[in-house]
């Protein structure tokens, strides 16, 4: 069989998921246009009104607007931060383990999560901190008063953050634990001969060897600067606490499916859209200069 039968049986296995392409990610882009328009379902879009930028001005103007993008940022950025040093952390811990079975199961239990959906872990959880639940019960045991921790806009982006490192660093970990294996062993032979401690290994030997994956995942994760995590935050969040946990993609859902402003929520979701492009663009030039990361 030649290179050119084996070039065409290529791309027919590449068909498939060209076409899925193709009808699901480039043919829905026509509906950008509702971003510029007052649209209407029963004018469609060849006779809903053209409105220029009037969406993002409103969008601007609005008063929510600012707060939907800091909280955005906030909680995105401190989850992309918490989920690149706790793994770490416990990487470099769990390393040190030298019982095989023990490290496994431990690696088993903390990755476990990780295939669970969020409207699983956020009934757990919403159980757990209810004013009925475990915790507030605990505390009302030791003479402290419930707490309304998913109704508090103090202690909810908390929430959100903790819940997805919980869900997420057994994953995490194991990238880190690949990473640690490809370190030389004997560097630790010579730090060992030269008397170093276990922390003083760790600052020089280990965290050294894997600084360009987490070089590589912390530029990678500027991408996602803009996703806070819509599945999360809409199965934990309440009006009672939209002034802390309403992100993008919430607000989006609330405007465009529920209140029918389908001109304002396609604004919002294009000027996403255009930010994450810039972003992802950047954060791969940054892998490329600090990590060497190449796709093409």
């Amino acid at each position: 069989m030649n290179h050119g039968t084996f070039q065409k049986h290529y791309h027919l296995m590449l068909l498939p998921g060209i076409i899925l392409l193709i009808v699901f990610s480039f043919i829905p882009m026509a509906g950008i246009a509702v971003a510029f328009q007052d649209f209407k379902i029963g004018l469609g879009f060849s006779r809903s009104p053209w409105i220029g930028l009037e969406n993002f001005k409103y969008l601007f103007d609005m008063r929510d607007s600012r707060s939907i993008f800091f909280n955005t940022v906030n909680i995105a950025f401190w989850k992309i931060v918490a989920n690149l040093l706790i793994p770490l952390v416990f990487a470099v811990l769990l390393n040190e383990v030298r019982y095989v079975l023990f490290k496994r199961w431990v690696q088993s239990i903390v990755y476990l999560p990780h295939f669970l959906s969020w409207v699983i872990l956020s009934g757990i959880i919403i159980d757990l901190l209810s004013l009925g639940g475990v915790v507030n019960k605990t505390l009302q045991q030791l003479g402290m008063d419930p707490v309304m921790f998913l109704g508090s806009n103090a202690y909810f982006p908390f929430i959100v953050i903790s819940s997805d490192v919980w869900k997420e660093f057994g994953f995490n970990t194991i990238i880190f634990l690949a990473a640690l294996t490809g370190i030389s062993s004997p560097l630790y032979e010579a730090a060992d001969i030269d008397g170093a401690s276990w922390l003083q290994k760790v600052r020089h030997v280990t965290l050294p060897g894997i600084t360009p994956t987490i070089v590589l995942l912390a530029t990678l994760s500027i991408g996602n600067i803009l996703n806070a995590g819509f599945d999360q935050i809409f199965n934990m969040y309440n009006p009672l606490v939209y002034e802390s946990g309403d992100i993008i993609d919430t607000y989006v859902y609330r405007v465009g499916i529920v209140q029918a402003q389908f001109g304002l929520a396609t604004a919002v979701g294009l000027m996403k859209s255009v930010i994450a492009m810039v972003l992802i663009v950047i954060s791969y030039q940054l892998a490329g200069r600090f990590a060497n990361y190449r796709i093409f």
